[in-house]
């Protein structure tokens, strides 16, 4: 939920911000800046709640810790790849594709009940799937119409 939040109130400021600066709106830059900050408000969440995060991940997959940075810095260079106009396309594509694999990580975690920033197995389970699946397809429509197919 807190991600949504992040994203929706960082498009609104960057709808006036941009319309301010720009005198025109630029929902598209917008979408990409608020999309931007979100990513790296998820980012964050990667190094604060480390062991919860590694916990998502089955159990086959080695460097748990590891790959949990790495995701995270992913986040960020991708963040800073959609707001680079050059760039924006190939990220736009590397985020969705990284969407769908940490859907994968969020189904494992919701049938094995992780709560991620505990660290514990005393989550919301299966109903948090609810919620996750709609809005990581949201997501991944979002980075698709403002950075691939712009409307």
């Amino acid at each position: 939920m807190k991600p949504l939040v992040v994203l929706l109130t960082s498009f609104v400021i960057a709808v006036f911000a941009i319309k301010i600066v720009k005198k025109e709106y630029d929902l598209n830059l917008s979408a990409r800046i608020a999309m931007s900050i979100m990513l790296c408000f998820t980012a964050i969440g990667h190094f604060a709640f480390t062991k919860g995060m590694s916990m998502m991940i089955p159990q086959f997959i080695p460097y748990k810790t590891n790959l949990v940075y790495i995701t995270g810095l992913f986040e960020i260079l991708l963040a800073i790849g959609l707001l680079i106009p050059k760039f924006k396309v190939i990220s736009g594509w590397a985020l969705i594709i990284f969407l769908l694999f940490m859907l994968s990580a969020n189904i494992y975690g919701s049938i094995n009940n992780v709560n991620y920033q505990k660290g514990t197995f005393d989550g919301n389970g299966l109903y948090y799937l609810w919620f996750r699946i709609p809005l990581q397809l949201m997501f991944i429509a979002w980075i698709y119409l403002s950075t691939i197919r712009v409307l």
